[in-house]
């Protein structure tokens, strides 16, 4: 399989962020909805202990890297916390990248916490455009396989040429599109349109309902003799063509009356396909017209119509024929690049629209997090939780940092041992019981005295300290597994 390269994709690819803790500030009603501002990198990491696997669609539109865009990781800026970071991870080298290069490091740890994110009936969309769609599908294949890439849609963004093009006035995006799993995963039928079954008619007033006329020839088979029907009416398949039936189902088509003759009843036969023979559903073309899905003018229009400005919004009907494509009513929808939470806008539409209770995480690094992103959810009925990135659990130095509070870590502990939520208890070191095992934490030392303190009976502990001071042959006795403070702490 071909394989990309580019500068610093030997050391970004062992680069692992470091974990911070998500910080609520605020909510707005009563959901799991979450808006996060923060840099997106770290604020995946965060998501990991709870949402690892569980993500059932991503959408992203990230940055274009047309060389012209206001974004931290474009080689015309010299952003302190890009190079900072570009410093850490490559090295000096990273001062001479082009900004392919930078678009190709930024993006790749991105996209590898994205996967681990997806749960493996899910599918991830990825908006593009010609500047990187090329190194974007290549580093995909890498990241997803290439057996997983499903299709290349083409979006059509603009139904007006421009005049002005100093070459070909460009029409259209890409959207990307992979399955975690390409055997797990099917797309959805879109509902049918009133056009299409508008094309349904019942001249002859059968009871079973509206039909479509489809022909009873074929462009391959074996039988192109003519045959008469019982009323007398002779058919023959036109030139070149076949019998689609055999001899013995035009019989039984006849007497189930599914043949229409017109109106005089010796017309060539028109094999009648009901409505209801068909499926409730249509497969998704990859091209899709700005007339379906909406258009730059459509996403501008939605946003006038809000109060709310931003430069580059995507429509949320293209959004939602997304969602109708890759969710159920109860999936947990990813958008790490929100922008003006466009996905936010068309996970309330749809399920608004057939009663769904989709889940929404947002994930915005600007400031306008709030301002925009959260003001537009807001403005379209949305409820939300607001969070900023948290404390560390390791500095840089890989050292527990000892500001992380207790109820955090003791969240992450039970959550990385049981994939379960963590609810405070009422007992003071217990983090909770999951499967008849108490999971407890002391900041000392595993000793008879701290024993003394656990009130919770179970047939095993999972218990984590800084030192033990019991036996091998007493920890076997009674049932307990000893994990060192911090270093046995899972890292994500």
């Amino acid at each position: 399989m071909p394989c990309i390269d580019w500068l610093g994709k030997n050391k970004i690819q062992s680069y692992s962020p470091p974990f911070h803790f998500l910080e609520k500030k605020y909510s707005v009603g009563n959901s799991e909805n979450m808006i996060i501002h923060g840099d997106n990198l770290l604020a995946l990491k965060s998501l990991l202990p709870q949402y690892e696997n569980k993500i059932k669609c991503i959408y992203i539109d990230p940055p274009y890297n047309t060389g012209n865009e206001n974004w931290i990781y474009n080689d015309n800026v010299s952003d302190p916390q890009f190079q900072k970071w570009l410093g850490k991870v490559v090295g000096k080298e990273g001062e001479d990248f082009t900004r392919h290069d930078k678009w190709l490091c930024m993006m790749y740890p991105r996209l590898k916490l994205l996967n681990k994110l997806l749960r493996d009936d899910g599918a991830i969309f990825i908006s593009i455009d010609d500047n990187e769609q090329a190194n974007l599908k290549l580093i995909c294949d890498e990241i997803f396989g290439a057996n997983n890439f499903v299709c290349n849609v083409i979006w059509e963004k603009k139904y007006s040429p421009q005049n002005d093009a100093r070459w070909l006035s460009d029409s259209h995006d890409f959207i990307l599109c992979y399955a975690k799993n390409k055997n797990n995963w099917r797309p959805n039928l879109l509902p049918r349109t009133e056009e299409m079954n508008a094309r349904y008619k019942n001249p002859d007033n059968d009871p079973r309902g509206v039909w479509k006329a489809s022909p009873l020839h074929a462009k391959s088979g074996s039988n192109t003799n003519s045959y008469i029907f019982p009323n007398g009416v002779k058919w023959t398949p036109p030139t070149g063509t076949f019998w689609r039936y055999s001899e013995n189902s035009l019989k039984e088509l006849y007497d189930d009356n599914r043949f229409y003759f017109g109106k005089d009843g010796k017309s060539v036969p028109q094999f009648k396909r009901f409505l209801t023979d068909v499926k409730q559903g249509v497969v998704s073309k990859t091209v899709w017209k700005f007339d379906e899905v909406g258009d730059n003018h459509t996403a501008k229009n939605e946003l006038r119509n809000l109060k709310v400005v931003f430069d580059t919004p995507k429509p949320s009907t293209l959004i939602e024929r997304i969602l109708q494509l890759s969710t159920d009513k109860n999936s947990i929808v990813l958008d790490s690049f929100a922008g003006s939470g466009t996905t936010a806008h068309a996970v309330i539409n749809l399920n608004a629209a057939d009663g769904g209770t989709r889940k929404f995480i947002l994930i915005e690094l600007n400031d306008y997090a709030e301002t925009i992103t959260a003001e537009r959810v807001r403005r379209v009925g949305g409820e939300f939780n607001f969070y900023e990135l948290g404390e560390q659990l390791f500095d840089e130095n890989d050292v527990f940092n000892k500001n992380v509070s207790l109820e955090k870590l003791f969240e992450y502990i039970y959550y990385s041992e049981t994939r379960q939520e963590f609810k405070p208890t009422d007992e003071k070191n217990l983090l909770g019981v999951y499967e008849d095992t108490a999971y407890y934490y002391f900041d000392d030392a595993l000793s008879w005295t701290t024993l003394a303190q656990i009130k919770t009976r179970a047939n095993n502990y999972v218990i984590y300290a800084e030192v033990c001071n019991l036996s091998e042959d007493e920890l076997v006795k009674y049932k307990i597994t000893f994990k060192k403070f911090p270093e046995k702490l899972k890292k994500y």
